[in-house]
């Protein structure tokens, strides 16, 4: 072993002694444009007289650079074929690029690949997977279109378990189309006598063909692994429609809207109600039972407000029927009637997936060219030992009760936790909120989790952090959570309890898995960055993307999916996430737009902090509602914003600002100098962004500013 390991150090120090001496003796610029053309009659000579050695020769510097991974190899292609000509230059290229490529593999698997494997064995078991099971074609790809320099893709396919007989096979086919063009503008070259035979023909054709192969190749590629996937289906000859979507809730909606502005045929495919959970069982009845709860909450502030009481009676029935109410009013704007208007076919059922261009539901069998998957997501219910013996709540089903619960608990501490916790809580419902992690609202920077966490304490939620669930009992009448918090059993007993422990996507029950679509271990469908599945025409958006679960994602997501879907053969669009804000819609509310601090500190980002505290806003402090913060993230220096959190009155109305700001690159300057009407909560944005420029202020002018007025008032 040891041996082993010993020469392992002296052939790594042959190659970097060799790769030292290249640059030492200035040889890399010989493998010059410039160099290339003072040299070539001479080349030419020496290859007039000795035809084979010229041969041996070149291929052997061509090996040995690939080999070394030194610079140089585009030049001494066109060197190639402005030597041997197009025949000569593409078989002596294309050899010994293949094979020094492969001597670089070898050596990268030699020297690196079983301690890279140990030390990132959990994080490369699923590269592992895929390179066994398609690496070769994914070489293929990365040859023939040359996104990555291809020394880079040598030494790091090294690492990986492909074969090098695959390697060395698939990089002499895959660099062919490449080597000949290369070829063919080194021939041209070698006819430039004058600036004037720079626009020669030939040699703009030449240079032409370099700037479209990588698009031609990658559309090749595109179309070999669109034959690849649909091998074993039967494409129809025409299509009954150009676009199915499975699921009509914002995702869906937006998708087949888009498809029929633009005069596809589009059908909607929706099993149960439409505009999904956003409309029945998520934001509207969500924020419909916290503006009742709220109203009750201001009346408990009477005295906040210079009134000695305020009394509310209400009906908890009422208030949920309310709710159902608002859910009808708002229910048109999702409905079949005014899709069907719109052009979308809708139809009830339940959908089917049998092959990427049919669709059943029903007894009806659908062909379309393209299909979006929208299915959404449903409460993710934990495997909790007891939780089988009762009827417990869900955000699905909570709006479905009569009664207040007297003692509800909340399971998760997430937003849909939070939100209803401090909902329930001000309708009169003993609130007990438990939580596995240290704190609240996890994804948020603690500062801002805090001021939430205070204000339940507060109001009479009792918040139990650090407290794992581990069963639920049922003792006679009584209904208990067992938890288990620093080593000790924990009995929390209640009427109802809520699971508020997140979303898992729909994608089980209508032909994913028969497929073979890709899904995560998370149960996200996989997509690359046009939304597309494993299957190019079947695309996904919304909450079964996973990747935001917010309606307004959904709606993001779907215009491109649906764009793409329609137009990809034309134009693809990379869907854009870095500008997505969101809001959790407790009191105060706590807004976000980009990064925040504790994704930036683990990301090991530089950025520079400013924060401006709402209990300075007029504003504020007149509405009685004189808390939380305005925290702004920028690149140190200057005024580029990276991230917004806002806590506070109305703060996911607010940080709309800083929202366009960071689309449009807007930087805290501008801001500043745009007039907000007082008094508006919106002016915190600017008295942030004075906060940031007081800290940047010019502090050796203003001296000599300071100067300049002492000498003015002599």
């Amino acid at each position: 072993m040891k041996k082993n390991q010993g020469f392992k150090v002296a052939l790594l120090v042959v190659i970097a002694g060799l790769i030292v001496l290249f640059f030492w003796f200035d040889l890399d610029h010989n493998f010059s444009l410039a160099s290339l053309k003072n040299k070539l009659d001479a080349f030419n000579d020496y290859y007039g007289e000795h035809n084979v050695t010229t041969m041996i020769i070149y291929m052997a510097v061509y090996i040995l650079m690939a080999a070394l991974s030194l610079p140089g190899a585009v030049m001494m292609t066109l060197a190639g074929g402005a030597v041997f000509g197009v025949i000569y230059g593409t078989l002596l290229v294309s050899f010994a690029s293949s094979i020094g490529a492969t001597l670089a593999f070898l050596f990268s698997r030699y020297l690196f690949r079983d301690w890279v494997q140990h030390k990132f064995s959990s994080k490369l078991a699923a590269i592992n997977r895929g390179i066994e099971k398609e690496g070769g074609f994914y070489l293929f790809t990365l040859r023939l279109v040359p996104a990555f320099p291809f020394f880079v893709i040598n030494l790091v396919m090294g690492l990986t378990p492909l074969r090098p007989s695959v390697f060395y096979m698939v990089s002499q086919v895959g660099m062919l189309p490449g080597t000949l063009v290369f070829v063919n503008a080194g021939t041209q070259l070698a006819k430039i006598e004058s600036a004037g035979g720079i626009l020669s023909l030939n040699l703009l054709v030449s240079f032409a063909l370099l700037g479209i192969f990588p698009i031609i190749a990658k559309r090749f590629t595109a179309a070999v692994r669109q034959r690849k996937v649909w091998a074993k289906f039967i494409k129809p000859r025409t299509y009954d429609y150009n676009l199915v979507v499975i699921g009509a809730g914002s995702a869906g909606l937006v998708a087949s809207y888009i498809a029929a502005a633009v005069n596809a045929k589009v059908a909607l495919i929706e099993a149960h109600r439409m505009g999904g959970d956003c409309l029945n069982t998520g934001c509207i009845p969500s924020k419909a039972l916290l503006a009742s709860a709220k109203l009750l909450a201001h009346a408990k502030r009477a005295k906040d407000y210079g009134l000695d009481t305020a009394e509310i009676t209400f009906d908890f029935a009422a208030v949920m029927e309310r709710i159902q109410s608002i859910i009808k009013k708002v229910a048109p704007h999702d409905s079949i009637d005014r899709y069907t208007e719109l052009g979308v076919e809708c139809i009830q059922g339940r959908a089917t997936i049998a092959s990427p261009f049919e669709v059943c539901v029903g007894d009806r069998t659908l062909t379309t060219k393209n299909i979006i998957v929208a299915t959404g997501a449903t409460p993710m219910v934990p495997d909790l030992p007891g939780l089988e013996k009762i009827s417990y709540l869900t955000s699905d089903t909570i709006w479905d009760i009569r009664t207040l619960p007297k003692n509800l608990v909340v399971l998760g501490a997430g937003p849909i936790g939070c939100e209803l916790a401090q909902g329930f809580a001000r309708l009169g419902s003993k609130v007990t909120l438990v939580q596995r992690g240290s704190r609240i609202m996890k994804k948020e920077d603690p500062d801002a989790a805090q001021i939430v966490l205070n204000r339940f304490q507060a109001e009479g939620i009792e918040v139990l952090l650090t407290h794992a669930a581990k069963s639920v009992d049922v003792v006679g009448e009584e209904k208990q959570l067992i938890c288990e918090h620093q080593g000790k059993e924990v009995r929390i007993k209640f009427d109802e309890i809520l699971i508020a422990l997140g979303r898992v996507p729909n994608v089980k029950g209508f032909g994913l898995e028969e497929l073979g679509v890709d899904i995560s271990r998370n149960q996200q469908i996989e997509t690359n960055e046009f939304l597309q599945t494993n299957y190019p025409n079947i695309y996904c958006s919304g909450d079964v993307h996973g990747r935001y679960q917010f309606t307004h994602t959904a709606a993001h997501e779907s215009w491109y999916a649906s764009v793409n879907a329609l137009f990809g053969r034309l134009k693809k669009f990379s869907v854009d996430y870095d500008t997505i804000p969101w809001a959790t819609y407790t009191d105060p509310e706590v807004a976000r737009v980009g990064i925040n601090e504790t994704e930036a500190t683990l990301a090991g980002m530089d950025y520079e902090m400013v924060k401006y505290g709402i209990d300075d806003l007029d504003r504020a402090i007149a509405d009685s509602e004189d808390h939380g913060f305005v925290k702004v993230l920028t690149v140190p220096g200057k005024d580029k914003i990276l991230g917004v959190t806002i806590v506070g009155h109305h703060a996911a109305d607010v940080i709309s600002e800083f929202v366009l700001a960071m689309k449009h690159g807007i930087g805290l300057n501008k801001i500043l100098g745009t007039i907000h009407i007082y008094p508006t909560m919106a002016e915190a944005n600017k008295y942030a962004a004075g906060v940031w420029k007081r800290v940047h202020a010019p502090k050796k002018l203003l001296v000599w500013v300071g100067k300049y007025h002492d000498w003015m008032r002599k």
